[in-house]
């Protein structure tokens, strides 16, 4: 029972995290894909200078995790509205364990994202695919290359 409570009080203060810092966003969306075994995720970007900028998600499902991202490449391609990025960042999960002894399923990893994205210039709209290999440190050592996502997101102020 403690357990569970803390693993609630955990995803609520994630939660409440994640709005607090989404709120300051310059785009926020949803992103599909492969996020930790969830498939859908609260998807933000923020500004971090000229050429960089932090990438966000909040997923959930068969648990919760969260992902930011440091892009520290965001530069464009052309001058038609593509951009790519790549970076790396932190991962977490904290999920439900499918043994029925009340245990819980964390995971700590070091994500790499590469990927394009356009954004539309008559609409505040921004269409991305990235790819994310993550290099997952705790509970178990093991290496994913199999995240691939597909990113909508509003712009605020375009």
């Amino acid at each position: 029972m403690k357990l569970i409570r803390s693993l609630k009080i955990t995803i609520v203060s994630m939660l409440v995290l994640f709005l607090t810092v989404t709120s300051n966003a310059q785009e926020v969306g949803i992103r599909l894909g492969n996020n930790w075994g969830n498939h859908a995720a609260i998807d933000a970007v923020f500004s971090a200078g000229q050429f960089s900028r932090i990438h966000a998600d909040l997923s959930f499902g068969g648990g919760v995790s969260a992902e930011a991202l440091w892009n520290f490449i965001y530069k464009p391609i052309g001058t038609e509205g593509f951009q790519w990025y790549a970076g790396v960042g932190a991962s977490i999960f904290i999920g439900a364990s499918t043994k029925n002894d009340n245990s819980s399923n964390f995971s700590l990893g070091v994500p790499g994202e590469i990927g394009i994205e356009y954004r539309f210039k008559k609409a505040p709209l921004a269409l991305a695919m990235d790819w994310r290999p993550v290099f997952v440190l705790l509970q178990n050592t093991t290496f994913s290359a199999g995240e691939f996502g597909l990113n909508f997101r509003y712009c605020f102020g375009k």
